[in-house]
């Protein structure tokens, strides 16, 4: 707010463009051929949009969700209708990549696809370096102030709203909630859960402020 307060967060403009297009484009450039998007609030300011997703060399079908069933759920009702499409027998058994629709990304899918393969995870997410939203002070025992950071990378590390999913986690996802509460810490106690380092650019946008840092860093060519 109050970017969203006419349309799904999908839609704020970030440097002239919705978010989606950004996303749908940089899909398209991966190698996706087929999305389906996740909606509710909204849903035909995106239809209207995107289309059929010709126009993103993509082929686009939507989950419409009449009531709100949170991210996990919805991520099931896509992976539903994604799965009532038929595809050659080889394709059946390939990963499928889901993304939060507020992150822009210039991250290489195949090598984190790769990765998914070679493991036995459920799920690949991808991990962002955590970087401070301020300014650090170094100081020492005495009270001392040896030096200053400028909003310095942490030791921790994101998840990034992008994953790589095997087909047969559908079943493992919520019919209503969110599978970052449920399905996520299942996995990760059973060993089936994995992340993917990615230190490229990565760019949440939650608020105004990430709107602006957003075009900021895509002014500079972040995506290029």
């Amino acid at each position: 707010m109050p970017l969203t307060a006419d349309r799904p967060k999908c839609l704020v403009e970030v440097a002239g463009q919705p978010l989606m297009a950004y996303q749908l484009l940089w899909l398209a450039i991966q190698g996706v051929d087929h999305v389906v998007v996740s909606c509710g609030y909204q849903w035909q300011r995106i239809e209207g949009l995107v289309g059929d997703g010709s126009g993103f060399g993509l082929r686009v079908s939507y989950a419409v969700e009449e009531t709100p069933l949170g991210r996990g759920g919805g991520l099931r009702k896509a992976l539903g209708v994604l799965k009532g499409f038929p595809l050659p027998p080889r394709r059946e058994r390939e990963p499928v990549v889901a993304c939060n629709g507020d992150v822009l990304t210039a991250l290489p899918l195949r090598s984190m696809v790769r990765q998914h393969r070679r493991s036995d995870a459920m799920a690949t997410l991808l991990l962002a370096p955590y970087v401070s939203q301020h300014g650090l002070v170094d100081v020492e025992q005495d009270g001392r102030i040896s030096g200053f950071r400028e909003k310095p990378g942490l030791p921790y590390w994101l998840s990034g709203g992008v994953y790589i999913l095997s087909p047969e986690i559908e079943q493992h996802l919520p019919r209503k909630g969110d599978h970052e509460t449920t399905t996520w810490p299942r996995l990760a106690r059973e060993g089936r859960l994995r992340g993917y380092r990615y230190r490229g650019f990565w760019q949440p946008v939650d608020s105004a402020k990430d709107v602006s840092e957003a075009e900021r860093r895509l002014e500079r060519g972040a995506l290029t």
